[in-house]
């Protein structure tokens, strides 16, 4: 399994210093970064990955409502193999004409990215699996409308959140699932509780388990009450090695029992 750090987990630090935060990442351990709303700063973020022999195959940006061409080719340049819408609002996801609407557009974009050697998917918050249609989620309609070779990176967090098992979604959901965000905790809307991989309620190696055709498992924090180096590389080194590794805000006792 190969393991990313998502770089909204440490946004603070990448706006200060955004070449520091990738030595930092490196020096953790980590060999893969997913970026987000990259354009802007393309040519720092590349020169920071080939000085630290790191790499980013996939990425966030908001092809639904920025210029995709823009972003392609910035994503070209950074060696990006799959950019993901990583937010359409909670609103857009009520009923079957907007969300055949939200498909359409992204099988659009799809095509678009194809001719720039790059594929496109999508990345749920709670909202798409805590809505249905008949008996399925929203994400799973929404699935069944998408070209084929257009993915998803599930929100696994997110998903628990939403009311919905990771484990038997990831497992309806299939081969369409290319990459998860991966983040552990109390399964709340609090994000400042989020915890380490291993020190929450997430489970987190039967959803690594049932994540059969992953090419990137993404670690994420989308805030952190304490320091977000040391939650990530405790993260990593669980994750490695099955092991918790405590920072000092987390106790390595009372987290998810080894695979």
């Amino acid at each position: 399994m190969t393991y990313s750090v998502q770089l909204y987990s440490v946004r603070d630090a990448a706006d200060a210093d955004l070449p520091g935060t990738i030595a930092r990442l490196a020096e953790i351990g980590y060999t893969q970064v997913e970026p987000y709303d990259f354009v802007a700063r393309a040519g720092e973020l590349g020169d920071a990955l080939a000085e630290h022999g790191m790499t980013a195959p996939t990425a966030h940006a908001p092809l639904l409502s920025a210029d995709q061409d823009e972003i392609f080719a910035a994503a070209a340049r950074l060696g990006i193999g799959t950019v993901i819408e990583p937010h359409v609002p909670a609103e857009r996801w009520q009923d079957a004409e907007a969300i055949e609407n939200t498909a359409a557009r992204l099988n659009a974009a799809a095509k678009k990215g194809a001719e720039h050697g790059i594929r496109v998917g999508y990345h749920n918050h709670d909202w798409e699996v805590s809505s249905t249609i008949g008996d399925a989620t929203v994400l799973e309609y929404f699935a069944g409308l998408l070209d084929p070779g257009v993915i998803l990176e599930v929100d696994v967090y997110w998903a628990a959140v939403g009311g919905e098992d990771p484990v038997a979604l990831l497992n309806r959901l299939g081969d369409r699932v290319a990459a998860i965000h991966l983040k552990d905790g109390p399964v709340s809307q609090d994000r400042k509780a989020q915890l380490s991989a291993g020190q929450g309620e997430i489970g987190v190696w039967r959803i690594l388990a049932a994540a059969k055709d992953l090419d990137v498992c993404v670690v994420e924090f989308d805030d952190y009450d304490g320091d977000i180096f040391d939650a990530l590389s405790a993260s990593l080194h669980y994750l490695e090695t099955g092991a918790p590794s405590a920072s000092p805000e987390e106790p390595a006792s009372g987290g998810e029992s080894t695979p």
